[in-house]
């Protein structure tokens, strides 16, 4: 006669051999994907468009079939709650976004987003309850594309930022964040304030190449690296290009030129591990016979050490300010966001790693170089994330890509990270 198992036991094993769906997320990617869908592969689902409002809607609908507890806050974040045994803890929280950039990669936001539901998914047919409330969350407007900065919802979610400041966001053609909002359907009534969360996952690619370049699978992030974001506006003096001499003009797009390349140069004079971009420019008029009157383009500094992100800001400013005396072209110069680095949580990082390790999944220590809604969470909550590899270090375009398997393991360990933490009493 077979001894009998105790339920526990039976129960402890079921939570250990459970995996989550891996064709069933790569198809929530796909449907996903084909919303806001490019002809390169890519999507373009800027934050509040009509392709945002219809991948929204398609995230409502799945959530309504696991009949969870769904509210949104007056920024337009979305929140799924699954009950747990004691309703009266915090919450269990991970989640990312569903915007993308222009003609961006088709991974980028919205794995964190599937992942966790998928993790729902599974839980629900597998009939498993944990000690804690379980919450998915899409945060709206993280990448900052449409109306910077990034990750606007969360800050204002962590109290980090001022929802009204928030709300008057306007993107290229004028239109406010809160307009849009609106006209999308999404401002939700509940107030976009913190409540306590006792632990936060973040289930994301890489964007980098080193998970690649070392052979890894799964990359836990000590943290996220510090983000400076600031808008340089130059005036110069329009004129007729043929008959206006060289010497004397007042060119605003020689001096922004000028300007861009000392931000190149950047990091390599300050000597320390830090990166600095010019991603966006505005040049007007912008007509090929017409010498340049107004210029507006951004920088993007980011490091590990905010001592030295700012240093080396201060350089550079005085750079543009010489720049633009040389050139005779006033400068106005706006600080637009500041997020210090954010160190995570020690013991969830370990978990992460453990739990790779215990997968069969290849572990790896890192940094994160992109931003996150990590980012705020971590002012909030105990917050770890957890990458999974991208192929050839792309992300932000068409191209990006991260193969199935790999997206199936980083949300089996996400599934165990979060098992893990919502039944801890």
């Amino acid at each position: 006669m077979c001894p009998l198992i105790p339920s526990k036991q039976v129960t402890d094993m079921k939570r250990s051999n459970l995996r989550i769906n891996g064709r069933r997320l790569q198809e929530s990617l796909e449907t996903m994907a084909a919303i806001g869908g490019t002809p390169g592969g890519g999507v373009h689902r800027l934050a509040l468009s009509d392709e945002d409002k219809a991948a929204r809607d398609l995230f409502l609908r799945w959530l309504e079939d696991l009949n969870l507890e769904i509210s949104i806050d007056e920024m337009g974040s979305i929140f799924g709650r699954r009950a747990g045994k004691n309703n009266s803890l915090s919450p269990v929280m991970s989640g990312s976004h569903i915007d993308s950039q222009p003609k961006g990669g088709r991974f980028d936001g919205i794995l964190g987003v599937m992942g966790p539901l998928e993790v729902l998914r599974t839980l629900d047919e597998n009939g498993i309850e944990t000690e804690r409330p379980l919450t998915v969350v899409s945060w709206t407007n993280e990448e900052g594309s449409r109306f910077p900065p990034a990750m606007i919802a969360s800050g204002v979610w962590a109290g980090a930022l001022d929802r009204d400041w928030a709300y008057q966001r306007t993107d290229i053609q004028g239109k406010t964040f809160v307009q849009e909002l609106e006209r999308i359907g999404y401002r939700g009534r509940l107030p976009a304030r913190k409540f306590p969360v006792h632990a936060y996952y973040e289930y994301h690619i890489e964007q980098g190449p080193i998970l690649e370049r070392e052979g890894k699978t799964i990359g836990a992030p000590k943290g996220i690296q510090c983000l400076h974001w600031y808008d340089i506006y130059l005036e110069g003096e329009a004129n007729q290009v043929g008959p206006t001499p060289m010497e004397g003009r007042h060119d605003a797009l020689c001096a922004a030129s000028e300007m861009i390349l000392k931000v190149n140069q950047l990091p390599a004079r300050m000597g320390g591990n830090m990166v600095a971009t010019v991603g966006e420019i505005h040049n007007h008029p912008n007509s090929r016979n017409i010498i340049p009157d107004r210029v507006h383009f951004t920088v993007d500094v980011r490091s590990w050490d905010d001592d030295l992100a700012l240093r080396a800001w201060e350089d550079l400013q005085q750079d543009f300010h010489s720049i633009a005396r040389e050139r005779g072209c006033p400068i106005r110069i706006e600080e637009t966001w500041r997020v210090g680095r954010s160190p995570f949580e020690e013991r969830l990082v370990r978990r992460v790693l453990n739990t790779a390790e215990a997968l069969g999944y290849s572990g790896l220590r890192m940094v994160s170089g992109a931003g996150h809604d990590a980012s705020y969470m971590n002012q909030i909550a105990p917050t770890a994330m957890i990458f999974v590899p991208s192929i050839g270090g792309r992300s932000h375009v068409e191209v990006e890509k991260t193969t199935w398997a790999d997206c199936e393991a980083g949300a089996n360990v996400l599934l165990h990270c979060l098992l893990a933490s919502a039944d801890e009493g």
